[in-house]
C-alpha cells in the first residue's frame, strides 16, 4: 500500500487491528503499539539496527505478532518545516519497506518528540543509562499518540 494521508487511514484500516508508530534512529528504531480502541499508545522494544534486509524482516515479524494494521512513522522535519537528510533517509527507508509490506504508512511530523520523550522519562526518575534504551520507543509513542489523537479528532468532526 501508499503511503496516506492521516485522514485516510480510517477508512482503510480493519477495526480488529491496532496501529504501530516508528522512530527511525540511525542505530534502532523504536516502536509503539495502539490498543485495539486507536486511544493509547504503548511503547514497545526496540530494534537493533543492522542492513535494510533484517530490520524489514524484524519490523514485518513485530507487526504482525502485535496485529498491526498501518504504520504511522515519524518524519524528522527541520523546525523550519523543511527536510533535511534525516527525513530523506526516512523516505528512502519507506520507499524500499514499501516493496515488503501491504500496510498504509503515514508520516507524522515528529518534532520535539524526541524531547518530549526524554522530558517524560526523566520526569519519571529514569536513569541516564536506562533512557537511551528507550529513548526512540518512548519517542515512537509521542508520534504514535499524536496521530491517534488526531484520529479521535476526525472521528468527532465526521460524526458531528
Amino acid at each position: 500500500m501508499a503511503v496516506v494521508d492521516i485522514a485516510q487511514l480510517q477508512d482503510l484500516l480493519p477495526g480488529d487491528h491496532c496501529i504501530a508508530g516508528l522512530d527511525l534512529g540511525s542505530k534502532t528504531i523504536g516502536i509503539a503499539v495502539s490498543d485495539l480502541g486507536w486511544r493509547f499508545a504503548t511503547p514497545r522494544t526496540l530494534i537493533r539496527r543492522a542492513k535494510f534486509t533484517a530490520d524489514a524482516e524484524a519490523l514485518l515479524q513485530l507487526l504482525s505478532k502485535e496485529r498491526c494494521g498501518a504504520i504511522v512513522i515519524g518524519l524528522p522535519l527541520n523546525m523550519d518545516g523543511s527536510e533535511g537528510p534525516r527525513a530523506q533517509s526516512t523516505r528512502a527507508f519507506v520507499r524500499n519497506y514499501q516493496r515488503l509490506d501491504e500496510r498504509p504508512i503515514v508520516f507524522w511530523d515528529e518534532r520535539l518528540s524526541t524531547v518530549a520523550a526524554e522530558r517524560s522519562l526523566i520526569g519519571a526518575d529514569v536513569s541516564r543509562k536506562k533512557r537511551e534504551g528507550r529513548i526512540d520507543s518512548a519517542a515512537a509513542s509521542f508520534i504514535l499518540q499524536g496521530a491517534l489523537d488526531r484520529l479521535s479528532s476526525l472521528a468527532e468532526t465526521r460524526s458531528a
